[in-house]
């Protein structure tokens, strides 16, 4: 999943050659999840045409305020247009694009929406060699950079004009990263890992059968995603769920057994920033493990379980710069078992959730939790997972901030 995924991203192209490689930029965001409208200069449709990059966006293409062959058109809003973006990209941005855009010049739409926008503003300069070392070009970028936009640099090679050097427009691809990367070094937790468990465990009676729980690992899923979009490195050990996610940030570690689940956890904790344990881990196993399966009998089966490693309680002894989250579900003393947790397990705070609770607990996909630190008890109402997840890393970012 790409940090570019859900937003809103307003492609202004302005009249070059290197415009034909709009359309290869414009299938990459939305292939990275992003929404994409286009707004062209009337004179860039010589080098690409709306019609390509309209089917690719799924969006109306827009070049002029009205629509001049339908005297029935309402008028194309740049004020909204601008603040619909969550961030807007000028590429190519010619030099006539770039000297319009530093000294205020509007005579177009694209400039238009530019000179209107409330949202970040890249734009990826091209050019021929002698035009982008002018004088008057580099006065502009400096200018441009100085109210705030953020410039992705052109490459070297060959241009149309058969000379040799700087003045390409970056590749689609190169831009494409060069936003991710910006947009990422300004999220929370950039550079920070962290390892998250996640649903059930299961641990064998025989090869067949096995004591686990109802957990589907919902919860520590939408953690995973959430740390991601807010730029952490993630580390998801999961036990036995049907869920799934692709993420380049997201490192997925699948177990079945608690002590699975302890010994994966134990190799990556020592390196992370945040350990939040959401796991249902079993808390006893099977002594003794069958080798072949049980068969039925009329007579009463006992079976003798031993306690599993504690997983929570044995990081909380190896902690620390990291900080340790909790879960707690709790049928009853709710509020008195969680903080008896929360000390025993040294932990930085808990989230309890409650069975009693309609919504709550294994299997939805909405959940009501309580962050329980040393402190103080903060009360949440019932919301989506992916809610409760970001309230969760919201409290994980203070921490980090204190």
């Amino acid at each position: 999943m790409s940090v570019l995924e859900g937003k809103k991203i307003l492609l202004g192209i302005s009249a070059g050659i290197a415009a034909y490689k709009t359309a290869p930029l414009v299938r990459l965001f939305i292939k990275a999840g992003a929404q994409v409208k286009v707004i062209m200069t009337p004179a860039s449709k010589d080098f690409v045409t709306p019609l390509s990059l309209s089917t690719l966006s799924k969006n109306k293409v827009i070049s002029s305020f009205t629509d001049e062959e339908d005297e029935n058109a309402t008028w194309n809003s740049h004020v909204e247009l601008g603040l619909w973006a969550d961030f807007m990209l000028i590429a190519p941005a010619t030099a006539n694009t770039l000297s319009k855009m530093a000294s205020g010049t509007s005579d177009n739409i694209l400039l238009a929406t530019y000179l209107s926008a409330k949202c970040p503003v890249y734009f990826a300069p091209a050019m021929d060699l002698d035009m982008f070392q002018h004088p008057a070009t580099k006065k502009s970028l400096q200018t441009l950079q100085s109210y705030g936009n953020s410039m992705i640099p052109a490459e070297s090679g060959e241009l149309a004009s058969g000379l040799y050097g700087e003045g390409r427009m970056a590749e689609p691809e190169n831009i494409l990263s060069f936003i991710e990367n910006h947009l990422r070094e300004k999220m929370p937790l950039c550079n920070k890992k962290v390892m998250i468990t996640a649903g059930p465990t299961y641990e064998a009676i025989d090869p067949v059968r096995f004591i686990g729980n109802h957990s589907s690992g919902k919860m520590g899923f939408e953690l995973a995603k959430e740390a991601a979009k807010l730029g952490a490195e993630v580390i998801l050990i999961s036990g036995p769920s049907h869920l799934t996610l692709e993420n380049s940030n997201i490192k997925l570690i699948r177990v079945t057994s608690a002590q699975e689940m302890y010994d994966a956890a134990h190799e990556f904790y020592p390196t992370m920033d945040v350990a939040i344990a959401a796991a249902a881990v079993s808390d006893y196993k099977p002594k003794n493990v069958a080798q072949q399966k049980m068969k039925k009998q009329e007579a009463v089966l006992t079976i003798e379980l031993t306690p599993t490693q504690d997983i929570l309680a044995s990081m909380g002894k190896l902690k620390k710069n990291q900080k340790l989250i909790g879960f707690a579900l709790e049928t009853n003393n709710e509020l008195e078992n969680a903080k008896g947790k929360l000390v025993s397990k040294n932990l930085d705070f808990i989230v309890l959730n409650s069975l009693n609770d309609e919504g709550a607990g294994f299997k939805t996909d909405t959940n009501k939790i309580r962050i329980i630190t040393k402190k103080e008890v903060k009360t949440f109402g019932l919301k989506s997972k992916s809610e409760v997840a970001r309230d969760i890393l919201n409290e994980v970012i203070l921490l980090l901030n204190e």
